[in-house]
């Protein structure tokens, strides 16, 4: 009964709210900002980044959390609006999920926080178990396709960048709490100050659940600092994050009632020296322990324990008004202290440089850019890896923009994928690092009055030797499901595909969205039974609208309140397509800002991971409490 009250919240707080502004001042504060024209670059704010150009000529996706407050509570929700995603939970709120682009493995793709690696070396599964809240981030740069020419390992498939970024000068405090289905409840703050050559900011978040069937429990919990001073050479950023996240494993790896508990760990600090140059380092630690039967830990347990580093010195040279220089030198290194895995331990050193080429000498030529880069990885233990890349476009029209792009990618096996062994799974010390070709076409297309924006985009992937766990099918059921899998490189891993979003500015305040990406490789061999590689995420669409409510509330209430409905629409390979419904609301103005958030509205019975079912319909609601103060 208290479930169906949670509405109730929302539209009393509102109420109870401060008066609306006057006619002349209703329009949405927050209102998402004009779409650009397609000719417009958009440049990296610091030389910390590989390139001079956030990837003008390849497939980006920019999210802004900030420009949506409150229609998510963790990273891994917010990346649901990319259908080139493929996210795989086992449990809600991103406790553990996999994450992969245009149809690779979740081993493939490349997260980074600012512009630093934080991927596991112990396996995949944990990428996207983040040291830091929500609340810290204000931008995510999300590259469709090969990255590795910039960022080295795992970004086969592509890479996804978590930015920070100093607070707005003066007192900020922005906290909330609400509480839901599941006996639900979320907690999270923001707390900033800036004055003069100084900013600090602080964020934490709890999220707790007690699961919608038997030990499917969970606690995540994040806290993150971060500091930056702007003094001679440059700002220095210093950052340092913690997060703990126990949680119920209940068919996760199988029918057992287990329990895993992950803790992570993150420093880093960058130096701008100049204008045109940065030094940056990264710390991680990651504790990873699983429980096989949570009543009995003794018969089964796993402890696992990884470090990472890494250091970069970057510098961007402008050699002419439209010709920029990037290079720079990466070192970094990973090991592992595990009870099943063994203690191992690598490291490797690299150099890049990227040439980007605007040229306007004459009318023709001013429509178009190239940019070309190389970078050599060398490894402690497997020689080196050469990874270059090209991307190039030209301006056909003033509405309308051709570009393409090819690049090699590589990944180094995990210590999973190495050396893990137990009766269902083996590793294999003799894995090969995969490698891949990466090549892709398309064009954008913004009409005059920029409302309107297309923009679709081909894309064909080439892998050799990528690493799968697969087994054979045997004449006998009962003998092929004791089988092992088994971690060995395949080759001729050939997917090809294609992507395309569509944007309309309904009004200046109400935005539509029509995304769509489908991928297909060719079956696995006869006989073959695939644990991952070939179960990807063949078509991908989402509707989505965005805006305020004026229309469907009295315009003086309507405007106060930001709305956001998204419908997902996947289909996995041999398996049948299933719909999610997510619907948000919050309050966009005032001190006291109510929210509420209803989850697979269609209460679809789904499993993102096979035999691993999720949630069915759920609702969240509570209250943010939003005060600044701004000094100049």
């Amino acid at each position: 009964m208290k479930r169906n009250l949670l509405p109730v919240i929302f539209c009393v707080g509102t109420a109870l709210s401060q008066q609306p502004p006057p006619p002349s001042s209703t329009a949405n504060p927050q209102r998402p900002a004009p779409i650009p024209a397609i000719a417009e670059s958009i440049t990296v704010t610091t030389t910390l980044e590989p390139l001079p150009l956030a990837e003008s000529d390849r497939s980006v996706n920019l999210l802004s959390p900030r420009d949506q407050p409150l229609i998510s509570n963790s990273v891994v929700d917010l990346l649901r609006q990319d259908p080139s995603l493929n996210l795989q939970a086992r449990a809600t709120n991103g406790v553990q999920a996999d994450l992969s682009l245009r149809g690779t493995t979740f081993e493939q793709s490349l997260i980074l926080l600012n512009g630093l690696r934080i991927n596991d070396p112990e396996t995949g599964h944990l990428n996207l178990d983040l040291p830091i809240p929500l609340d810290a981030v204000t931008r995510i740069d999300i590259l469709h396709g090969s990255g590795s020419t910039f960022y080295g390992s795992d970004a086969i498939g592509g890479a996804v960048n978590l930015l920070t970024q100093p607070p707005a000068p003066g007192l900020a405090i922005v906290a909330s709490a609400g509480a839901g289905s599941f006996y639900s409840i979320e907690q999270h703050l923001r707390a900033s100050y800036t004055r003069g050559p100084i900013a600090e900011q602080l964020t934490g978040s709890r999220d707790t659940s007690d699961g919608f069937i038997p030990d499917r429990n969970y606690s995540s919990n994040a806290l993150a600092s971060e500091t930056w001073l702007t003094l001679k050479p440059g700002t220095t950023d210093i950052l340092l994050a913690a997060s703990d996240r126990p949680y119920g494993a209940n068919l996760f790896y199988g029918p057992y009632d287990s329990q895993e508990r992950t803790k992570g760990w993150f420093a880093s600090i960058q130096q701008q020296l100049g204008q045109r140059t940065a030094a940056s380092f990264g710390y991680r630690r990651h504790s990873d322990l699983f429980v096989l039967f949570a009543d009995q830990p003794q018969i089964y347990e796993n402890n696992h324990i990884t470090t990472s580093y890494e250091a970069a010195l970057r510098r961007a040279d402008t050699l002419s008004p439209n010709t920029t220089l990037s290079y720079g030198l990466e070192a970094n290194g990973d090991s592992i202290h595990s009870n099943s895995l063994g203690q191992h331990a690598r490291n490797q050193g690299a150099g890049y440089a990227n040439l980007n080429l605007r040229a306007p000498s004459n009318r023709y030529l001013a429509r178009f850019s190239l940019s070309i880069g190389a970078r050599d990885e060398v490894l402690s233990s497997n020689g080196n890896v050469f990874s270059p890349s090209i991307a190039a476009a030209y301006t056909l029209t003033h509405t309308t923009r051709l570009r393409t792009s090819g690049g090699h990618g590589f990944r180094l096996p995990t210590y999973v994928d190495l050396y893990y062994a137990d009766p269902t799974t083996i590793g294999n010390p003799n894995l090969k690092p995969e490698s891949s070709w990466s090549y892709e076409a398309g064009i954008d297309w913004t009409p005059n009055n920029g409302r309107l924006t297309l923009t679709t985009t081909a894309f064909r992937l080439q892998q050799k030797d990528t690493i799968d766990y697969s087994k054979l099918a045997l004449a006998t059921p009962t003998l092929t499901f004791a089988e092992p899998y088994q971690a060995v490189n395949i080759q001729n891993l050939n997917i090809t595909g294609a992507e395309t979003t569509l944007r309309l500015r309904l009004t200046t305040t109400q935005n539509l969205q029509f995304s769509y990406t489908a991928a297909h490789a060719a079956s696995p061999p006869a006989n073959l039974i695939s644990e991952y590689a070939y179960n990807y995420a063949a078509q991908n669409a989402i509707f989505a609208w965005n805006g305020t409510l004026p229309g469907i509330l009295p315009s003086a209430i309507g405007h106060q309140i930001n709305a956001r409905t998204q419908i997902n629409i996947v289909q996995r390979t041999q398996h049948t397509a299933y719909p999610l419904w997510d619907v948000a609301l919050s309050r966009n103005t005032g001190h006291i800002r109510p929210y509420l958030r209803l989850l697979n509205l269609s209460n679809t019975g789904y499993q993102e991971i096979p035999q691993v079912p999720l949630q069915g319909r759920t609702i969240l609601a509570g209250t943010e409490f939003n005060w600044t103060t701004s000094r100049h």
